[in-house]
């Protein structure tokens, strides 16, 4: 029996992210092998340490204050010392300076891997700061995971440390996707146009939500916003302002509305132009539905889901007239977008499965148990 810790700064249910979502189908996808899962997250409610998320233990810290988005906690070191005492792999999710610290604090010294979710992006004045120890941090660990090809390529940091990176895709499972109810489908046909182009995502700074606006101006296409986040009143007062009339935003939705819609969409419009969106997990989720994908190119995993001409359109990041003519495109072509969704459904089959991403780390790991 393997036991293996992960670590990272949130998990269910407090949040339900992309890189959380990565963590619980490491966990769950590997429940009936030989892979022990224990998971160690801070938490802004009360410390409980007997949580149990489906059928892994989850060990959750009171956070005591944040900085840059980044929590900390001080009675998190004896805990993690702990854990990790009794675990054979340490499983790090990276970016979170406090994991790195507590790395060292507590004398580090079994196999360990981190998967490298993204560069730092936005705090460029704190990075200046913390990269020291980010650098010694990661020449410490065994293996570095990046989610796409592109981001390899892409990232100053990742090219550092070329010798321990491999590429282990993101995958989601699609069997915790089946469709609802005829009722719940029939209920959301009623309310919604037949035919719409379909966001899902937190509502932040770069997931080019404004773009998508600016770009919808003049035509003014059905756009379903799923989600919410800290730019959503800025969102809702650039539609005023334009005149949109066919922008629907639901808020965040639970899963059983969320799947009826991506069942629904007739495309999925995602796009984020900067760095920050390191590889799109709902892009993943149009294609796990064959819908037609729009998407930006910005470098990331967005555009290893997403092939340009194959599996739906790339354009350059915030270019409101390229993504314009994107929507266009589709919403006047539905063979060629019927043409897209099952050529996307094709490659979230050839590299994206949950199966495929359990499997890769599973291996990985037991390379690492000398």
């Amino acid at each position: 029996m393997i036991k293996v810790l992960h670590f990272y700064k949130t998990y269910y249910p407090d949040t339900f992210g992309g890189i959380e979502q990565v963590i619980f189908q490491l966990a769950e996808g590997s429940k009936n092998s030989d892979i022990e899962t224990n998971v160690l997250s801070l938490t802004p409610g009360e410390t409980n340490l007997n949580a149990t998320i489906a059928s892994h233990n989850a060990f959750k810290i009171h956070s005591d204050f944040s900085v840059a988005s980044s929590p900390f906690s001080f009675s998190a070191l004896s805990l993690f010392k702990e854990l990790s005492s009794e675990a054979d792999i340490i499983h790090y999710h990276f970016p979170w300076p406090f994991m790195d610290a507590l790395h060292f604090i507590c004398k580090i010294n079994k196999p360990t891997v981190v998967s490298y979710h993204s560069d730092i992006v936005r705090q460029k004045k704190l990075l200046k700061i913390y990269t020291p120890l980010m650098h010694k941090f990661l020449s410490s660990v065994d293996k570095i995971i990046a989610t796409s090809p592109n981001y390899v390529e892409t990232s100053p940091t990742l090219k550092k440390y070329l010798d321990k990176v491999e590429v282990i895709p993101i995958g989601i499972n699609q069997e915790g996707y089946d469709l609802p109810n005829s009722a719940v489908l029939n209920s959301w046909r009623t309310r919604l146009p037949e035919r719409f182009f379909l966001f899902v995502g937190t509502l932040r700074y770069y997931k080019g939500l404004h773009v998508l606006l600016d770009a919808n101006k003049d035509k003014d296409f059905p756009v379903i916003i799923v989600g919410s986040g800290p730019i959503e009143n800025e969102l809702k007062l650039q539609v005023e302002k334009l005149g949109l009339k066919n922008i629907i935003f639901l808020g965040a939705l639970d899963d059983v509305d969320k799947i009826a819609l991506l069942h629904l969409c007739y495309a999925m419009v995602f796009p984020s132009h900067l760095r920050s969106e390191a590889f799109g997990i709902s892009l993943l989720e149009g294609a796990m539905f064959s819908k037609p994908l729009i998407s930006s190119e910005i470098g990331t995993g967005t555009s290893w889901i997403n092939i340009h001409n194959e599996t739906g359109i790339v354009i350059p990041p915030s270019d409101p007239e390229a993504l314009a003519m994107a929507l266009e495109t589709l919403w006047e072509n539905p063979e060629l977008a019927k043409t897209y969704g099952n050529k996307a459904y094709e490659r979230y089959r050839e590299h994206f499965t949950g199966e495929k991403m359990v499997s890769a780390y599973q291996f990985l790991y037991k390379s690492l148990i000398k």
